[in-house]
């Protein structure tokens, strides 16, 4: 029932259907509160409520939801505290209380849930420490406790949390030394922005010192006051000195061998002037045999736009293609993308390799893609619209990781104005998944599909035939989706799901195919 326009309360009736396993009221406008008698559905796997008016409390009753794995209560307007009882929710994998109005602390229950892989409890009201004992959520992949009030420091614990790889915790009150896990040191400024006094080895943060962990005592204090300054002097002028030595020597080079050729490796100031532009860009045409020079008129604009230059620089994103610079010459001017073995999708679509392309590595390719965008459109400040998504963008490492790339038709949104983005290439997220799974391009299907969602297609006529026969559980999750990227084309832009949601979905699906028990 979700994507509709049901209004009025929830029946607490409902609460009768005790072999009702999924229930999506999602995208609708229901208002007032969960009922309570939802604690009755003993055979709940999937509740979907985000996106309505929902307000009061959460119901503890929810808590004896014991086959409960998947919930969504986010973008209402709840309050209260979060139900301490969820935690007995043994079989929860992904849990979604964002964009609410709760109160209190994260309860210290939720680290019960041991096979929990998404938790998102951004845009609230939460208010002190982060409890340690989400550390024992050794399955969790996701991470998002982003705009809320959270304080202290952030559990040394989470250092034992190795599957942890998306994490966002901007927006609080933290402070002290970032965790030693993988997931903390592949992190970017923005996951940690807006906060008190974070340090760590992010570029952005300051580096944590020998006295981070602790209160310095009053002779550490008088010994700072009287050093820093001291040592801020000489800083000082050594840096002048640099600063005027590769000054004059930039200069003599520039004179000497240099064509106008500038390579931007981030922001580090003394990496750019001992760099040789010269001697890069020559190296790029021998090893390239100038196969890369051709003109190109949407690379050329992306050149000229010195924002997206700066975001991309920024990106730091395991499915999003790394810009390692670029080269701006009189004659020749071209992006550096870090190299990918594996070549476009589209290459490999289109040759015998297809039938190494399983079924297993397309979807993981679907959900690598979403995970890029729903980087780019939330995580990203301001947020990067792509607009040209398609398999030729789409480049893959031996392991067949997908990475999007090819940025000359991206635009850069401002959060503080109406945006509106027309499609440069190819319709969004639709077009990549039906080639994906079908092995060529759609053609007219897609088309039809986003002006027509509703027209009977056979299934049969969208997947790859070059491949197996699909297995029963191969079909649902396909099938699955198939139509959450059908959705993502509808006309009506409050049905839409954001790719964040997408990408959340998607992760659903593949983590219920990896335990052997698909769902639809």
């Amino acid at each position: 029932m979700g994507g509709n326009r049901i209004q009025g309360n929830i029946p607490p009736s409902l609460g009768n259907s005790i072999q009702l396993g999924v229930l999506n009221l999602s995208f609708n406008d229901m208002v007032g509160e969960i009922p309570k008698e939802f604690g009755k559905m003993a055979r709940m796997q999937t509740l979907v409520l985000n996106n309505n008016r929902l307000s009061g409390v959460v119901p503890q009753d929810l808590g004896s939801l014991g086959e409960l794995s998947y919930l969504d209560l986010s973008i209402n307007k709840l309050n209260g505290t979060i139900p301490f009882s969820l935690g007995d929710c043994s079989k929860l994998h992904f849990l979604n209380l964002s964009n609410n109005g709760f109160t209190g602390e994260i309860p210290v229950q939720l680290g019960r849930l041991v096979q929990l892989s998404d938790l998102d409890l951004s845009h609230n009201s939460l208010i002190k420490e982060i409890p340690s004992g989400l550390s024992s959520l050794r399955s969790l992949e996701t991470l998002n406790l982003s705009h809320n009030k959270l304080s202290g420091n952030i559990p040394n614990s989470f250092d034992t949390m190795n599957a942890l790889w998306k994490i966002d915790l901007s927006y609080n009150h933290l402070r002290g030394p970032l965790p030693k896990s993988k997931g903390f040191m592949n992190l970017t400024i923005e996951a940690l922005q807006g906060n008190g006094d974070l340090c760590g080895n992010v570029t952005g943060l300051k580096q944590c010192t020998s006295s981070e962990s602790h209160t310095p005592n009053r002779k550490q204090k008088l010994a700072l006051v009287i050093s820093l300054p001291l040592l801020g002097a000489l800083l000082l002028g050594a840096l002048m000195g640099i600063f005027t030595f590769y000054s004059c020597r930039s200069k003599s080079q520039r004179v000497k061998t240099l064509p106008s050729t500038q390579l931007v490796k981030g922001h580090n100031f003394f990496s750019v002037s001992t760099f040789n532009g010269r001697e890069t860009y020559e190296e790029i045409l021998a090893h390239t045999e100038q196969s890369i020079l051709h003109r190109n008129g949407r690379m050329w604009k992306c050149l000229q736009s010195e924002v997206v230059i700066r975001a991309l620089t920024r990106i730091r994103h395991r499915n999003i293609v790394k810009l390692l610079g670029y080269c701006s010459h009189s004659q020749n001017s071209f992006l550096v993308y870090e190299y990918h073995e594996g070549g476009s999708l589209a290459n490999i679509l289109s040759n015998k390799n297809a039938q190494n392309l399983d079924w297993m590595k397309r979807v993981n390719i679907i959900k690598g893609v979403a995970y890029a965008l729903s980087y780019m459109h939330h995580d990203c400040s301001p947020p990067i619209i792509h607009r040209d998504i398609s398999s030729k963008n789409i480049l893959l490492d031996s392991d067949y990781e997908a990475c999007v790339s090819d940025f000359g038709t991206s635009k850069i949104l401002n959060p503080n104005s109406s945006n509106w983005s027309n499609v440069a290439g190819t319709l969004g997220y639709l077009a990549p998944v039906l080639e994906i799974i079908k092995g060529e391009h759609p053609g007219d299907t897609i088309t039809s599909l986003a002006s027509s969602p509703t027209e009977m297609v056979k299934f049969t006529d969208m997947v790859d035939h070059r491949l197996l026969v699909l297995l029963p559980e191969i079909k649902e999750v396909l099938t699955s989706i198939l139509i959450l990227a059908i959705i993502c084309v509808n006309s009506n832009p409050e049905i839409r799901p954001t790719m964040n949601e997408v990408s959340q979905t998607i992760a659903c699906i593949i983590h219920d195919i990896r335990k052997g028990d698909a769902v639809v």
